[in-house]
């Protein structure tokens, strides 16, 4: 008689891939797939997000629990896909609202084989061939930002986060001997422009270093870090007898797609080192988490243009070029896949210049005995996690065939003479005004203003003179209720989803400035979806104003 246990276990298996071919259990393990993306695509209107939005039960939520016995295969993938319900489709003309993209399908493929067959990239032993795909990648992308690839390393990491987390602890060990195993006992700070990410300020908390001990630099109107600034915050910490472990330099900054001057922070750096006579050379950490994808410029004809960009378009990539070229000059840099690499979440490659400075983060062998007994690629010797799933660096070998130079430049430029084809109209209007208008990436960020406003001098009052404090708050507010009226549209399957930063920069006197936030990432997006934007947000000023009149 078969135990109760036996009979659950035999009816778990066709809940498996099998790992013997089995062809009909293969056909059912493909139909399994293909049922859940027909429910998904059922999901699809004309709207930029799947089904409809429904309110979050967060209570319900808490109250769940695991059931007594098992479910159906068929009944748990109905129930997965629920969850999608209420997503915004990245990939939809109509969605603006962040550095998110659209996932190739090979780069999909490439994150799904390795959830099937489990590889764990802390050992040759564990993964086999899916490693050979992190040192691929890890060396084109290496060759394309400027480093020799004979030379430099990579890993994949949990986000852009831990390519900074990385960076830095790199910089700390350089700066203080010794860190990793007897911990710190000198002051010693990160350094990066006050526009950067706040993975700098979460690093440094996590790395025991605390928020304190990020010192920020002012950044100019362009949203590039101040390199005189730089120079004088960094020789007052020297000064002082304090380490500099590392500074962050921005790459494409998350809000504006500013980008800092690397190579003038790197001579600042150097000339910092000779004046002090420094025993350690402090880090510099390339965050360029979206702007490493630029580099497939680096070697563009400009002049002849043979992909055939606009003029305006092909000076914006120029421009953007100019200081992308430099990233060879960095430490390390951070890069993310999922990001301007158009690959699934989480696909984040953190590159060192030199290999040899990984060693500095290994552990004592004796540390892990039950692993590492044969083959040669051993990266959970440094590496901060132990287990690291293959999907990311097989989802960015994905699209790097996929793509080619070529096919990413043809991409990043078609998304930036879309950006392009906005700014161009939001400048000809006299009720809005673009507030980026030094960067020159997919992304604009825009105010707009109610009647009477004079946008020719107004824009540049609000940021210096104290005495419009209140207007500075009041056109705040118009803009949040812009954007909340652009919002509920484009959930209704009209206008465009975009987004809404509530601190773009401050004032010179300290006010934060609220902005209106266009994102182009979708391969789909067309010159339409652009008046799409204008359109909505001229409904959205005239809703505000019968409002305000009545």
């Amino acid at each position: 008689m078969t135990a109760p246990y036996q009979q659950i276990v035999t009816d778990l298996r066709q809940a498996f891939p099998q790992p013997v071919s089995d062809r009909v259990h293969d056909a059912y393990f493909v139909f399994s797939f293909l049922r859940a993306l027909d429910q998904v695509d059922s999901m699809k209107s004309v709207q930029p997000l799947l089904g409809k939005p429904i309110p979050l039960d967060y209570d319900g939520a808490r109250a769940s629990r695991i059931d007594e016995n098992p479910k159906s295969l068929e009944q748990v993938t109905a129930r997965l896909v629920e969850y999608l319900s209420g997503m915004l489709i990245w990939g939809h003309p109509r969605t603006q609202v962040n550095v998110v993209p659209s996932p190739t399908i090979p780069s999909i493929i490439g994150g799904l084989l390795p959830s099937i067959y489990n590889p764990n990239l802390v050992s040759e032993e564990s993964c086999q061939r899916v490693g050979l795909a992190e040192i691929e990648v890890s060396a084109a992308t290496a060759e394309l930002v400027g480093y020799d690839p004979q030379t430099s390393a990579g890993v994949f990491t949990f986000g852009g986060t831990g390519t900074t987390l990385y960076g830095a602890k790199v910089g700390l060990e350089k700066a203080c001997p010794g860190a990793m195993q007897h911990g710190i006992h000198e002051p010693v700070h990160l350094v990066c422009s006050e526009r950067a990410h706040y993975a700098g300020r979460t690093v440094a908390g996590w790395l025991g270093l605390g928020f304190d001990s990020v010192v920020e630099v002012a950044a100019d109107r362009d949203n590039e870090m101040r390199t005189c600034l730089l120079e004088t915050q960094c020789r007052e910490l020297l000064q002082q007898g304090h380490k500099i472990a590392a500074i962050i330099a921005t790459m494409g900054t998350t809000d504006a797609f500013g980008v800092d001057d690397l190579e003038e922070i790197c001579a600042v750096r150097d000339r910092l080192v000779t004046e002090f006579s420094l025993d350690y050379i402090p880090h510099i950490h390339a965050d360029a988490v979206i702007g490493w994808a630029w580099s497939v410029f680096n070697d563009y004809d400009f002049s002849g243009n043979p992909l055939g960009f606009r003029g305006r378009t092909l000076r914006a990539l120029a421009r953007t070029r100019r200081r992308i070229q430099h990233l060879k000059l960095a430490d390390s840099i951070g890069i993310d896949f999922h990001k301007t690499g158009f690959t699934p979440y989480v696909s984040s490659l953190f590159l060192a210049r030199d290999k040899t400075e990984l060693t500095r983060l290994a552990r004592r062998p004796e540390a892990m005995p039950y692993l590492f007994k044969s083959g040669v690629y051993h990266p959970g010797q440094y590496t901060l996690e132990t287990s690291r799933a293959g999907s990311g660096p097989m989802a960015a070998l994905a699209n790097l065939s996929l793509f080619g130079k070529n096919g990413l430049r043809s991409l990043l430029g078609h998304l930036v003479a879309m950006a392009e084809a906005l700014r161009e109209q939001l400048e000809a209007h006299s009720a809005t005004h673009v507030l980026n208008s030094g960067n020159f990436g997919p992304v604009t960020l825009f105010r707009v203003y109610p009647d009477g406003v004079d946008t020719f001098s107004f824009p540049e009052r609000e940021q210096t003179d104290p005495a419009c404090r209140d207007k500075v708050r009041e056109y705040n507010a118009y803009n949040r209720r812009i954007f909340e009226a652009v919002q509920a549209e484009a959930l209704q399957g009209r206008g465009v989803a975009i987004s809404l930063t509530d601190c773009y920069r401050e004032t010179d006197y300290g006010e934060p400035v609220a902005a209106l936030k266009s994102y182009i990432m979708s391969p789909f997006s067309e010159e339409q979806f652009v008046q799409y934007v204008l359109d909505s947000i001229w409904k959205a000023r005239a809703e505000i104003s019968a409002t305000t009149a009545n």
